[in-house]
């Protein structure tokens, strides 16, 4: 904790890593990755226990005591969900009377009065019941119960939010970038989307394994291998470039002239297919200049990565190539259990479960005819080390919505097979596009696809200007730091805070508003709070006094401020990270609901104490909340 009584978000979050960084003849390296994540998977066990059972939000509180109404008035219901709910008409309302009505064949309102007399109101928690409509039940809180949550909430570095996901491992697919490609625009929702859901799974328990699949391996490869070769003179070492081109840059434009020679001259063609049978058989040359390419194009990952700040590191990385020697096995086992079948020299499963346009199985190639092996090959060895090897109780697979038919079928084949059973989970986190200005996909003026790098370049330059124009006092200096937290922040908000299942549209000047549900908007809330607690001179840890009296923007904030596990709870659950986003805006905007109205510090003690305690668990629920988007949170801006 800092003296303003904010906490840094990187230490509230998970790092748990894996990968080999160029997996060529990974076989050799398996033990020391499986020796790691077993590491790690202890590791995080430990951890766990620590706060474990957190503290129990009023939600809960609430739905347990008009649980046990239920109980009383009706046993033979007592399995009955309570339906309890924040309300603007008190401070939770049940309408549990409302279903159970049905179930026992009274009026819900006459229900809905025996179990307001019910509800005990003798606990020190539960104020006052009161019926409404048809039989709501109103419910309102004692002030003390409010404090003591608020007190308990500030004293637990975990705000008292429990690990509930108790050491689960979950394999985490996600970013994905193509060795010898830029990454662009297509990447920024997969590896940020993927990012929050590490971080809020880890932060709940989870035992994180973050794998970053790289596309290292196939016929392209030796197609820019030949390509280069050939010509010698062709830069793309970092050294020899000039300082507006990346090594990468250089690759990729390498790559596209190689197609283009592949795709019109037959003999090159055969001189790059030959080249990746070297490749495929180890020839010492070949593998050289392919190690080349790789670590130049994970240097390059590497300063996207750290940019967009995100946990991924080279220990994440896994290509492609390291599935190579698995593949065989993969496709004997599913033939050998009747999953796979010839198919014209093809091996291919047919699904059981979805029909083509044809009204015929849809299918996924195993095996091609010539006996190479493609995208749906890696995936089902993918899916079958996981769970073998790296013994995944929940698989996550974070790519666009476009591979949910691939997906669908890669999972069926492993419930076939046998990989997958009812006791691990498995989900495609799919996602919408992002589009441009016109509604559709995200190009340049000219057509092509946007590079990552310029996409943040151009939102960090945005906030630059519109930060300057605030606070033009600040230093260059000062303004840079706060430029590139806040034009990153931005970015990844303007994602996250939207249904990822939906589209949305790039707007760059939208997301770097002060104003509205924006990621810039978040982190100066967190600032402003960070600088009121400065001025109150608020270094450590304020006292609460529990029997003090609270006013509604008081209880409205602490009320906001007890749902904060909830809601990570629904993130894990769901897999959707919009969720929290929407949670930290509505808490910003109660926090400045209570500011308005509640003097800080020209209050009175207690009264100050307990508004001071209210500012620093505000702060450091927006920091770590902002920290598991992966956003920053500056304290001043």
């Amino acid at each position: 904790m800092n003296g303003s009584g904010c906490i840094s978000w990187e230490t509230a979050t998970s790092r748990a890593g894996f990968g080999v960084a160029g997996g060529l003849y990974a076989r050799d390296t398996r033990d020391h990755i499986m020796h790691l994540r077993q590491s790690v998977h202890h590791h995080h066990r430990k951890e766990s226990k620590v706060s474990s059972a957190g503290v129990v939000p009023l939600l809960g509180r609430v739905a347990a005591a008009v649980s046990e109404a239920i109980a009383r008035v009706r046993p033979e219901t007592a399995d009955a969900d309570p339906v309890v709910r924040r309300s603007d008409r008190a401070d939770f309302q049940s309408n549990a009377a409302l279903p159970l009505a049905k179930r026992v064949g009274m009026p819900p309102a006459q229900l809905g009065g025996e179990l307001a007399t019910h509800v005990d109101v003798t606990d020190g928690v539960i104020a006052d019941v009161q019926v409404s409509g048809p039989g709501f039940l109103n419910i309102t809180l004692t002030d003390s119960a409010v404090w003591e949550t608020v007190a308990a909430r500030l004293a637990d570095v975990r705000l008292g939010v429990p690990t509930t996901e108790d050491g689960r491992r979950v394999v985490i697919d996600y970013s994905a970038p193509n060795v010898a490609k830029e990454m662009h625009v297509g990447h920024l929702r997969t590896t940020i989307i993927g990012d929050s859901l590490a971080r809020v799974l880890g932060f709940l328990g989870a035992d994180v394994v973050r794998a970053n699949h790289l596309g290292d391996w196939g016929t392209q490869f030796g197609m820019l291998i030949q390509y280069i070769d050939e010509r010698p003179e062709s830069p793309w070492h970092t050294e020899e470039l000039d300082s507006d081109t990346s090594s990468v840059s250089a690759l990729d434009s390498l790559y596209k002239a190689a197609r283009a020679q592949f795709d019109s001259d037959p003999s090159f063609a055969d001189r790059a297919r030959n080249r990746v049978v070297a490749l495929q058989a180890g020839d010492p040359e070949t593998v050289a200049r392919w190690r080349e390419i790789v670590a130049e194009s994970e240097k390059a990952f590497g300063a996207i990565y750290d940019r967009l700040g995100v946990l991924l590191t080279p220990d994440d990385y896994i290509g492609e190539s390291f599935y190579n020697d698995q593949l065989a096995d993969t496709v004997t086992e599913l033939v050998d259990k009747g999953v796979a079948v010839d198919s014209d020299g093809a091996i291919v499963v047919l699904s059981e479960q979805v029909k083509g346009t044809d009204n015929q199985p849809a299918v996924l190639m195993a095996r091609k005819r010539d006996g190479g092996y493609g995208y749906d090959s890696t995936d089902l060895a993918t899916i079958r080390y996981s769970i073998a090897s790296l013994h995944a109780d929940r698989l996550l697979y974070v790519t666009d919505s476009r591979q949910a038919l691939h997906f669908q079928l890669v999972f069926e084949a492993a419930r076939r097979v046998g990989w997958l059973t009812d006791a691990i989970g498995v989900d495609h986190v799919a996602y919408g596009t992002i589009l441009g200005p016109d509604g559709k996909p995200f190009k340049t003026r000219a057509g092509g696809t946007v590079r990552l790098m310029d996409l943040l370049d151009e939102a960090v330059a945005r906030v630059r200007a519109v930060v300057a124009e605030k606070n033009p006092d600040l230093t260059s200096a000062e303004l840079d730091t706060i430029a590139e937290q806040a034009g990153i922040g931005a970015v990844k908000y303007a994602d996250l805070s939207t249904s990822r299942v939906k589209d949305y549209t790039f707007d760059a000047g939208r997301m770097t508003s002060l104003n509205g549900n924006t990621g810039v908007y978040l982190q100066y809330a967190h600032a402003r709070v960070c600088s009121i607690l400065r001025k109150a001179g608020a270094a450590t840890r304020a006292t609460v006094d529990t029997l003090g009296p609270l006013e509604p923007a008081e209880r409205e904030l602490a009320l906001a401020l007890d749902g904060y596990g909830a809601v990570l709870g629904e993130v894990a659950e769901v897999l959707e990270p919009h969720r929290l986003a929407g949670y930290l805006y509505d808490l910003a905007r109660a926090y400045t609901s209570f500011y308005d109205s509640c003097p800080v510090i020209a209050a009175d003690e207690p009264i100050r104490s307990n508004r001071i305690a209210l500012c620093q668990l505000t702060a450091r629920t927006l920091e770590l909340g902002l920290g598991q988007l992966g956003i920053a949170a500056p304290q001043r801006m």
